[in-house]
């Protein structure tokens, strides 16, 4: 019966799958009752490297987990009052013991921050919470009349899945705009899609479930009277869209929205300029993520400040995997079964929606420092 009810109290960090197995990393605590003694401890013991720290509260629960390319500066920045965050003040107030992890690299900072929000899930943590996320896929699936909508989730009905981009009412009102120009449904699914073809007992066009067979937006596969045909055909451009093969109906919104205008129908022209700035807005960023899947798959190797050098295993803006820089036979011929692995596998790259905030990770990350791709390597090396 004690093992329905576990109290989730904090034991230590954990591994991390993002460094190497047996990878020395060296951690400290310090525990105290007030604020001041707590940065006492900090400025007389935390060292002024890169890592990841732990805020504790006295029942022992992980309140917050941050990262640092210099762990004294960054802990000793939350006891300042003037200029810190209220946010900052709140987790100190609480905070009877600080942890902190020294890590080779700010760059293996970044993905252990990430690797350990999302396993203790922090509640003074916003960014990278599973629950939380800001992150979302554009699907397309759900037979037997697909259509698109937006998940945090991949599932078996989904026939193509793309992103992921940043979730809200903009992306929302992408999807829906593009079932309307894709003439696709977008109803529940208990309601029922029938095509001429499924040999109804009971033949004959049914009613509509909706008002967007009457306005044009959908091709009213609930009706019986959609040919299957037709909609998969529908789905195909659909598709084609999202992928970046043909952006042609970018170009016919647009001509639509001039042609309102010039006829001086300013209010249609107004609502037809706002579907295409979202749709616009999605190409834009399905297309960004496509450049980052295509160009971001390399080796990057990061030298630690303890002079250890890693090689950061990157496919697709995901970091997949790190080995240690090879320096003999058998490290050598350890690294060259994982980069096989990894870049020969043939894995999906949006196999789940977990890999979401490590791609922007990287992709921020190079963004950031672009010098550093002139570090990386190719895996046919």
């Amino acid at each position: 019966m004690t093992q329905l009810f576990q109290d989730g109290r904090f034991v230590d960090l954990g591994s991390s799958a993002y460094l190497p197995h047996d990878f020395p990393v060296r951690t400290s605590r310090v525990d105290a009752a007030k604020p001041s003694e707590l940065r006492a401890h900090v400025r007389m013991l935390a060292p002024s490297q890169p890592g990841v720290y732990g805020m504790l509260d006295d029942d022992e629960q992980l309140i917050y987990v941050g990262k640092a390319k210099n762990l004294r500066v960054r802990l000793q920045s939350y006891f300042r009052r003037k200029g810190r965050p209220a946010k900052a003040g709140r987790i100190v107030a609480r905070a009877r013991s600080i942890l902190w992890e020294v890590l080779p690299s700010e760059f293996a900072s970044l993905l252990r921050e990430l690797e350990l929000i999302r396993r203790w899930r922090p509640r003074f943590n916003v960014q990278g919470q599973p629950l939380r996320r800001r992150l979302t896929f554009v699907c397309l699936g759900r037979a037997p009349a697909p259509y698109l909508y937006l998940s945090r989730q991949l599932t078996s009905q989904v026939q193509a899945a793309f992103g992921p981009v940043t979730a809200g009412s903009y992306a929302l009102h992408a999807v829906r705009r593009l079932n309307d120009w894709f003439k696709l449904r977008d109803c529940p699914q208990p309601q029922e899609m029938i095509f001429p073809d499924q040999g109804d007992l009971f033949p004959g066009v049914r009613p509509a479930g909706c008002l967007r067979l009457e306005i044009g937006t959908c091709l009213g596969p609930c009706t019986g009277t959609c040919e299957r045909g037709d909609y998969h055909l529908q789905t195909r451009r659909c598709r084609a869209f999202l992928a970046g093969h043909d952006l042609t109906p970018l170009d016919e919104m647009h001509a639509e929205m001039e042609a309102a205008a010039q006829a001086q129908e300013f209010e249609r022209a107004a609502a037809l300029r706002d579907r295409w700035s979202a749709v616009a807005w999605l190409a834009e960023r399905l297309q960004r993520v496509r450049k980052a899947h295509r160009e971001l798959s390399f080796i990057y190797p990061v030298t630690g400040v303890d002079g250890t050098t890693l090689w950061y295993l990157i496919h697709g803006a995901r970091t997949v995997s790190v080995v240690e820089s090879p320096r003999d036979a058998d490290t050598r011929r350890i690294a060259d079964a994982q980069i096989k692995a990894v870049y020969r596998g043939g894995a999906d790259l949006l196999d789940t929606y977990e890999h979401a905030d490590s791609m922007m990770i990287v992709m921020q990350w190079f963004r950031k420092h672009p010098k550093e791709r002139e570090k990386c390597l190719s895996p046919t090396q």
